[in-house]
């Protein structure tokens, strides 16, 4: 039997994959729990539409991610912290006040988003981020953490 996956299936298939299993498996497991619906030609037309949508979408929050990741390339960012006489902080540097700085420069970005490669920042000088605006689009920042 012919079915078409509504969310991902261990060993069989991802979602909006259209698979064929056998009639008892699709009958008895898959459609009851809501895993898959029969793959009749108006549902693989509903399927076809569905995808070519969502593909438009896609297309357009990715070209919209490109815009900031051009933009945020060009920012400078500087971080005010503690510090001691020998330059070194007093706590260290986290994605939450980098989040909050890029914020003031008039960006959306969740801390959620920003990676630091580097485990901790605890001295001041200039390092660097990973942004992931979206699943294809990341953009590397350098930024300045300056003693206050």
């Amino acid at each position: 039997m012919e079915i078409i996956l509504i969310e991902d299936v261990e060993r069989l298939g991802s979602k909006d994959d259209i698979v064929n299993v056998k009639d008892g498996f699709a009958r008895n497991f898959l459609i009851p729990n809501k895993k898959a619906i029969a793959a009749t030609e108006s549902a693989k037309k509903i399927l076809a539409e569905n995808i070519k949508q969502r593909a438009h979408k896609e297309a357009k929050l990715k070209e919209e991610a490109q815009k900031i990741a051009d933009q945020l390339v060009n920012k400078k960012i500087s971080i005010g912290a503690k510090t001691s006489t020998s330059g070194k902080i007093f706590g260290s540097v986290n994605t939450i006040q980098l989040a909050e700085a890029i914020n003031k420069k008039g960006f959306e970005i969740d801390r959620k988003q920003i990676t630091i490669p580097e485990d901790s920042i605890k001295e001041v000088g200039t390092h660097k981020a990973i942004i992931k605006l979206h699943k294809e689009v990341k953009v590397e920042i350098e930024f300045e953490v300056v003693a206050e």
